[in-house]
């Protein structure tokens, strides 16, 4: 007799809907994502006022997982321009896995356009989260200009994770050397 503990309904359709909408985007239908999760749409009601309530919590519940993999510890010892480097190095390492889809947070936006949705507005957050990050490496590696150095190297972040999203490039050999040329042109150390 197993002690495994099943996961809820509520929980069962969040892996759902963060599954299926990075799978196959925000237009997944709602019968799809109750029939993932082996829920009634009754239930799903219950649980979330709508089917843009749930993708919204699904994507602000991934966002800890998201930063956990990108992002170095805090206070981890290393360099600014090496903490910079370091969330290109883990894009790169996961575009290489076959389900590799691209930033789902750069997706979502791109997919709702509507940036009043519950979902684009949590995307939003972690994309401007992931920029604020880089402002903060930049300007604690003494960049000439940080706000400048952060969008640019958005830029960068969102492109590579758009083209390896899409298997229109592999990446390979291609962002280290175009990070590091910036972090060299602004002056990060």
């Amino acid at each position: 007799m197993s002690n495994e503990v099943k996961p809820s309904p509520r929980e069962r359709l969040l892996e759902a809907a963060a599954t299926l909408t990075y799978r196959d985007g925000v237009s997944i239908g709602v019968e799809a994502l109750c029939k993932a999760a082996g829920v009634s749409k009754r239930s799903m009601y219950q649980l979330f006022e709508s089917k843009d309530q749930l993708l919204a919590v699904s994507l602000k519940e991934q966002a800890s997982v998201y930063v956990t993999t990108l992002l170095p510890a805090a206070d981890d010892g290393r360099s600014s321009r090496e903490r910079i480097l370091y969330v290109f190095e883990q894009v790169e390492t996961q575009a290489k896995a076959p389900e590799f889809r691209g930033c789902r947070y750069l997706a979502v936006q791109i997919e709702l356009k509507d940036r009043s949705h519950p979902a684009s507005r949590v995307a939003h957050e972690v994309k401007a989260n992931l920029t604020a990050f880089f402002r903060a490496e930049a300007e604690r590696g003494e960049a000439a200009d940080p706000d400048l150095l952060a969008r640019q190297l958005s830029l960068v972040f969102d492109g590579m994770s758009a083209r390896a999203g899409i298997q229109a490039d592999d990446l390979t050999g291609l962002v280290a050397p175009t990070v590091r040329t910036l972090l060299d042109a602004a002056g990060v150390r």
